[in-house]
């Protein structure tokens, strides 16, 4: 293929003979490596999606591949314009696919870092404007890269919480999008507007706007930050475990999602990383590390993002983690999932009689968000039961469910002696607030936004407040062990703590009057001590005064139960 397209190019240049051979040889170089990169590039997808050793040798031979041909044509863009043609939206190419090595190679690995890196390319193309004439061509399947370049784009600034840059994207894309439809009248005119409709409502699922002095937005992180978890104090005694590995399931009917990214995943996937680091000052090319090198310590648990797994997928997955989990590791499974009922009443109560959520199935869903199965006599096939993650129990397990039939794995039984935690989401939603379940966002104050100055008081308040509560937690007497020993890990102990405040709030709240508003979790907390504290009731009190909501707090909850 490169010989041919060599003397294509040769003979469109002029006379053979009439070019130096350093000149040819800057040619043959170029295209050998650019067949090269394609080939290892395509090759990527037949990699295995789990396990996290086979890819990188692979992943590294890649980039290595990428770094040459980018500097190359860097070194002889003159010869390479002159004698090849090179274009100026092959050279956007080139720095595209660089950009999805970055971003999967952050999919793989979980670092932040890489998603900067992805940034820092995709930029460079639109600053430097290597796609403007790509519009000029007669080529829909031009435009089409141009168009899946936006949404990568887009992608990799929602995850880095640029929503200015998204919005301005968005824009440049409708544009984009509406030219292309204009110019070609194709049939994917649909797809693509269905995309800008998926990425605005993305956008405006944020439920809180924080506002500067003149208005501008202030970008809010759910990242861990230095400051973000509640520091463990002497006396504390807590577990040593570490969370190493994560399964974000999203399997919600009519949910906010963007590409394959509901909002719920979004959230999660970012309450399980650190702040991104500058990827200079972290580590060298990936995939290059020498092996006489210690690997850096992973900042972030590695973590797999599943939307709308099948239950072989699910299954295939979790089992390829709990394989890998390292000694003294937890696996946390996030599941965010439509709920699956019991078809009727069963006479006994094991793991498989309450249902679960749903898991993908080639069929249409019935009956909106509840799946109700006809033939009673046997289980829903298409559903993660509790007790299919009894096998997994057998190490330090962390769940949590958020989904109409949460409760159904409150009926799990700790089988091996290992930590075990569920964190349950509550049922249904007060009838006197909007289901909010498509934005994924329960705001009880009613606050749409706030200033700078107040957010930032709220959040050192919420500090102290989530200190206390590990006060609470690591001093009760009747606390169920496993939540101690997940408790030394600090992104767990941040997601305890938040638990226990949402939890705390949702009880104080006015509307909130049935037991199903609650969260739950097994094994349950004492409440007295935790969810139900006085101490924690004040705190939650003050902070509604500080916010100007308290009108729709109880003052006196515990007479009220």
């Amino acid at each position: 293929r490169t010989e041919f397209a060599l003397k294509e190019i040769m003979s469109s240049g002029g006379a053979e003979d009439d070019i130096p051979q350093a000149e040819r040889k800057t040619v043959t170089d170029f295209c050998y490596l650019l067949d090269k990169s394609k080939q290892l590039f395509n090759g990527l997808r037949d990699l295995p999606q789990y396990g996290q050793k086979q890819w990188q040798s692979y992943f590294g031979r890649t980039f290595d591949v990428y770094t040459k041909l980018w500097k190359f044509q860097q070194q002889h863009r003159q010869v390479l314009d002159n004698r090849y043609g090179l274009k100026r939206w092959q050279i956007g190419e080139i720095a595209s696919k660089i950009g999805q090595l970055y971003y999967h190679y952050y999919l793989r690995t979980s670092e932040t870092s890489y998603l900067n890196e992805a940034f820092s390319f995709y930029s460079a193309i639109r600053q430097r404007s290597y796609y403007s004439q790509v519009n000029k061509e007669d080529r829909p399947e031009l435009v089409v890269k141009k168009l899946r370049y936006y949404a990568r784009f887009i992608v990799v600034c929602l995850l880095l919480n640029k929503m200015d840059v998204v919005k301005d994207l968005v824009k440049e894309l409708s544009d984009e999008i509406e030219d292309y439809t204009h110019r070609f009248n194709t049939e994917d005119q649909v797809e693509w507007n269905l995309v800008l409709q998926e990425v605005a409502a993305f956008i405006e699922a944020d439920p809180v706007m924080v506002l500067n002095d003149d208005n501008t937005i202030v970008i809010t992180s759910n990242r861990l930050s230095e400051t973000g978890a509640p520091l463990l104090e002497q006396g504390m005694i807590v577990g040593q475990l570490a969370l190493a590995d994560a399964l974000i399931i999203g399997n919600c009917n009519n949910q906010v999602k963007f590409s394959e990214l509901t909002i719920d995943m979004f959230r999660m996937l970012q309450a399980l990383e650190r702040e991104p680091m500058n990827l200079a000052s972290q580590m060298n090319k990936p995939g290059m590390q020498e092996s006489t090198e210690k690997p850096a310590r992973r900042e972030n648990p590695h973590k797999y993002l599943l939307y709308k797994p099948t239950f072989s997928q699910l299954y295939t997955f979790l089992a390829a983690s709990f394989k890998e989990l390292p000694a003294n590791s937890v696996l946390l499974i996030y599941l965010s999932a439509t709920g699956v009922f019991p078809s009727g009443r069963s006479d006994s109560e094991g793991p498989y009689d309450f249902g679960g959520v749903l898991t993908n199935s080639n069929r249409d869903i019935i009956n909106g968000d509840a799946i109700h199965k006809r033939n009673q006599s046997y289980k829903e096939m298409h559903c993660l039961h509790p007790g299919d993650l009894y096998p997994f129990t057998r190490k330090p397990l962390f769940i949590i469910v958020d989904s109409s039939n949460s409760v159904a794995y409150k009926n799990f039984t700790n089988l091996f002696g290992q930590p075990l935690v569920c964190l349950l989401s509550p049922t249904a939603y007060p009838k006197a607030l909007q289901d909010q379940s498509q934005r994924s966002g329960l705001f009880v104050s009613g606050l749409s936004s706030m200033r700078r100055g107040l957010w930032e008081k709220c959040q050192d308040y919420l500090r102290k407040i989530n200190r206390d509560i590990a006060q609470l937690l690591t001093h009760s007497r009747s606390i169920d062990q496993s939540f101690l020993q997940f408790f030394g890990d600090e992104f767990l102990r941040l997601l305890l703590t938040r638990f226990i405040f949402c939890s705390a709030t949702m009880r104080m709240h006015k509307i909130f009057r049935e037991t199903r508003n609650y969260p739950e979790s097994y094994p349950q907390l004492p409440r007295d001590e935790t969810v139900e504290n006085p101490h924690l009731q004040k705190h939650i009190l003050e902070l509604a005064s500080i916010l100007d909501v308290r009108n729709v707090f109880l003052e006196n909850t515990l007479d009220d139960y």
